[in-house]
């Protein structure tokens, strides 16, 4: 692991070094590009880059516009507002047809922080899982984003790309490829699917499991869907005890998309951590991950609890 930085400031590079190279990429915002770090993109090529104003619905509905002259749109905005506000254009324009754009969405789950539960989003992944044909990806770290978005504007149909806010871990670079989940680490006696922000807190968790003499594994569940139904089914098998990790409601997200591949098989404990049925409040990140019981302490004592 090395410095501290934020998937939306990766999201921003990525992109500004992505229009460089395909001149089909157009970039759309709702007036939040300095926070979506889409003004990168705009700044260098301002005569792709669209400020819609504090219009989600019509960014939409403007992006599959632009999808049918034969460009890659990405739209951005607060995950809250792409997600929720424009809910019915993302599935009726872009999904229902099957629409070539790309939605990368930051400030998601609850370490937004101070703006409080009316903008952080802990119903997202559900929302977005559930419609056809939509790719499903949560980076966990700078690198991955890169390599998320690069793969997004490759893949044909639409992309959700969940970003977040506050910085994280860069870890060693790692391959990345549309439904395959990376192990970060192997063990034996538990496993812990998770994406996004949780993967730091998976990881320093399993460090005070393993001076218990708890061998864990961590899965990088990298994309939500489609998920990688052979990997949680060779660890499952293998460890016995699941757990599932994310910035989330529980409701929907990732342990249910791990819950929904394991149904039919069998013989598995599993326990879903993660926004337990509560929308978000105001705090710091740290905090509001101490407050939902997100930060390594809480999982490595609710891991502890699981397997006694």
């Amino acid at each position: 692991m090395s410095n501290l930085i934020a998937t939306r400031a990766a999201y921003g590079e990525a992109l500004a070094v992505l229009g460089g190279k395909n001149r089909r990429i157009v970039v759309l915002d709702a007036d939040l590009s300095h926070a979506t770090m889409t003004c990168n993109f705009a700044e260098k090529y301002p005569e792709r880059f669209f400020n819609v104003g504090i219009a989600e619905a019509n960014m939409t509905c403007m992006s599959v516009g632009l999808e049918d002259a034969g460009f890659i749109p990405f739209i951005s905005t607060f995950a809250m507002f792409g997600t929720g506000r424009a809910y019915e254009m993302v599935r009726n324009s872009i999904c229902y047809p099957g629409n070539n754009v790309k939605l990368a969405m930051t400030h998601a789950g609850i370490t937004l922080g101070g703006d409080g539960g009316s903008h952080e989003t802990i119903e997202d992944i559900a929302l977005m899982r559930v419609l056809p044909g939509m790719t499903v990806i949560v980076p966990c770290d700078a690198n991955e984003t890169y390599k998320a978005i690069e793969a997004a504007a490759e893949i044909e149909g639409p992309v959700y790309v969940r970003l977040s806010r506050m910085p994280t871990a860069v870890y060693k670079d790692m391959p990345f490829e549309i439904g395959k989940a990376n192990v970060i680490k192997d063990g034996k006696d538990a496993v812990i699917f998770t994406c996004g922000t949780m993967v730091d807190s998976a990881l320093k968790a399993s460090c005070r499991l393993e001076s218990d003499g708890i061998d864990i594994a961590i899965i990088n569940i990298h994309t939500i869907k489609p998920i990688d139904k052979e990997i949680v089914k060779t660890y499952a098998a293998k460890c016995k005890n699941v757990i599932t990790l994310e910035e989330h409601s529980v409701i929907g997200g990732l342990g249910d998309a791990v819950a929904e591949v394991l149904l039919e098989e069998g013989g598995y404990r599993i326990k879903k951590l993660g926004v337990q049925d509560q929308f978000g409040q105001s705090g710091t990140p740290e905090e509001l991950l101490e407050c939902y019981r997100l930060d390594s302490k809480s999982v490595y004592e609710d891991i502890i609890k699981f397997l006694q």
